[in-house]
């Protein structure tokens, strides 16, 4: 009964986060919701941003649209709201599911320019499938925050 409700529930927050934006999130969504992270970060600091990533703060977890931070030196994971398992480690040479490098490639971007675009294949946390991902990237300070759509 508890797997039932669970499972309700989830269905539930997804559908009514999905809803919230009239559809699937946008680019300009997940653009807004890193200039969000930005601005929390440098008015808190990122350990408060870690903080508020971790707890699936609704103002950096709607849906499949979520923020994540990363160490830009060193490529560490330091925040995840979706895959904690992966906070503390350094997966910047793990390619995708269609072998691309592309942690590699928003390290280096964040780092040359301070913000874009990385296409890249992920499991979409809704639809639990490996899908076609672009993820905004945008560096502040030290750090990179990360919000993606899955591309249909």
């Amino acid at each position: 009964m508890n797997r039932l409700l669970t499972a309700a529930l989830l269905t539930f927050a997804m559908t009514a986060a999905t809803a919230a934006y009239g559809a699937e999130p946008t680019e300009k969504d997940a653009i807004a919701m890193a200039e969000r992270g930005a601005a929390y970060v440098k008015a808190h600091g990122k350990e408060e941003m870690m903080k508020k990533i971790s707890a699936k703060d609704a103002d950096f977890v709607q849906g499949p649209l979520y923020v994540d931070m990363r160490d830009l030196h060193t490529g560490i994971v330091l925040a995840h709201p979706i895959n904690p398992s992966i906070v503390g480690k350094d997966l910047t040479d793990v390619p995708d599911a269609s072998g691309k490098k592309y942690r590699r490639e928003i390290i280096e971007l964040a780092a040359s320019k301070g913000k874009g675009w990385v296409d890249y294949m992920y499991k979409n946390p809704v639809t639990g499938k490996i899908e076609p991902k672009t993820t905004y990237i945008l560096r502040v300070g030290d750090v990179v925050l990360e919000a993606g759509i899955y591309k249909k």
